[in-house]
């Protein structure tokens, strides 16, 4: 009995892979077949819905990758990205990665589809705070790489204990129903609350457990009065009705009773739309599932070019292009040129190539940028993109 998952030293002994990689491994060993490759990372089409996505997960690959006889090129982590644009290019001999691309693709991928969710919801939110509450839809073993993807993709914070330990984030949250239902009245368990957790955390308390929202709310503000920094509402929804009445009434009666500076978070089963409709009356939302069950950015990998008579020749599957490829970039926006990373032909001179070397023959030529950087990063190109379609 036990938790199934893999240990860091399976992982980087090529170990967590899948079994036709070992057989190709296999093969190739057997016959002395040893091809040096470029292999790309890309993504063909994004989810319905989806202009961007945001590249992330690259810190875990160099570290999966490095001391091992490859060179990698990739865009920076964060950085928005089209489809039909290569991401990551690893050069090598094919047998010397072939373990890997399994797990490659695993870090990209998830990475990149939590952090392309949470910043939808941030590019819909902007200016309102996005608190994210979504471990509880994930097995716990991965719950700080969750937290990092969604924290990269412009959430402002998490609610992992483990994330203030491997991130240097310090977690933030509200309380349970449980707390409240343990104590049987809600006012005990608000008054506990606030006498037991240290006082730099924000009185944020839950408003909607036994009685009306709007009761509840100004309950909970004659009780604690100018501690009392919001109430959250969380609100099943079995119950719920239309979620927006609701916070007009309990921002309404809050403010005509003296309340105004209390402000209003609303979590519950929150997705893109939920967030247009509430933006304007809202102060903060708390995501969960929406961010870490997201839809998949389905990043694909396929040897683009082989060196053979001392050159690099173009070479691919069919459906793909052939040739080791560069994105140039002109900001503000995503106005992208695509060519071949050998011989791009005339670029502009504004146009900077985002591939850059990360690792050459395993050793890393280049500093990895902080977390905050990287979340930067991404919410100054999200001021840069209009805001999502809502798929329907």
């Amino acid at each position: 009995m036990g938790f199934y998952i893999a240990r860091e030293e399976e992982i980087l002994g090529g170990l967590a892979t899948d079994v036709y990689f070992t057989r190709t491994f296999k093969v190739l060993k057997a016959k002395g077949v040893r091809k040096k490759v470029r292999m790309e990372f890309h993504v063909m089409k994004l989810p319905k819905g989806y202009e961007w996505a945001v590249y992330a997960g690259l810190e875990e690959v160099i570290y999966l990758l490095k001391g091992k006889p490859v060179t990698v090129y990739s865009m920076p982590e964060g950085t928005l990205f089209k489809a039909g644009e290569p991401l990551l290019i690893i050069e090598g001999y094919y047998d010397d990665f072939a373990l890997y691309e399994t797990p490659v693709l695993g870090i990209l991928r998830h990475y990149s589809s939590i952090a392309s969710k949470a910043a939808r919801v941030k590019r819909l939110a902007m200016d309102k705070t996005i608190l994210f509450f979504g471990l509880r839809a994930v097995h716990p073993a991965i719950a700080p790489m969750v937290d990092r993807a969604a924290y990269i993709g412009g959430v402002d914070a998490v609610s992992g204990v483990l994330s203030e330990k491997y991130l240097g984030l310090k977690p933030s949250g509200t309380m349970p129903h449980a707390l409240i239902l343990t104590f049987g009245d809600q006012r005990e368990a608000w008054k506990a609350f606030d006498e037991v957790v240290e006082p730099n955390v924000p009185r944020i308390m839950l408003v909607d457990t036994l009685y009306d929202e709007r009761e509840e709310a100004l309950m909970a503000a004659r009780l604690l009065g100018g501690r009392l920094y919001g109430v959250r509402l969380d609100t099943p929804s079995s119950r719920r009705g239309d979620m927006k009445h609701i916070v007009e009434e309990v921002r309404w009666t809050l403010d005509i009773n003296g309340f105004k500076n209390v402000k209003i978070v609303v979590s519950g089963g929150l997705d893109e739309k939920e967030i247009v409709r509430l933006r304007d009356l809202v102060d903060a939302f708390g995501v969960g599932t929406s961010i870490s069950m997201p839809p998949s950015v389905d990043i694909s990998a396929d040897i683009v070019e082989v060196y053979e008579n001392g050159a690099w020749k173009p070479f691919t599957k069919r459906g793909k292009l052939p040739g080791a490829k560069q994105v140039y970039r002109k900001r503000p926006g995503l106005n992208d040129i695509v060519a071949l990373m050998d011989n791009p032909g005339n670029i502009p001179e504004d146009y900077t190539p985002l591939l850059l070397k990360y690792l050459d023959n395993g050793e890393p030529v280049r500093e990895l940028p902080s977390l905050e950087d990287i979340r930067r990063y991404v919410l100054e190109q999200l001021r840069e993109v209009p805001e999502p379609t809502l798929a329907d």
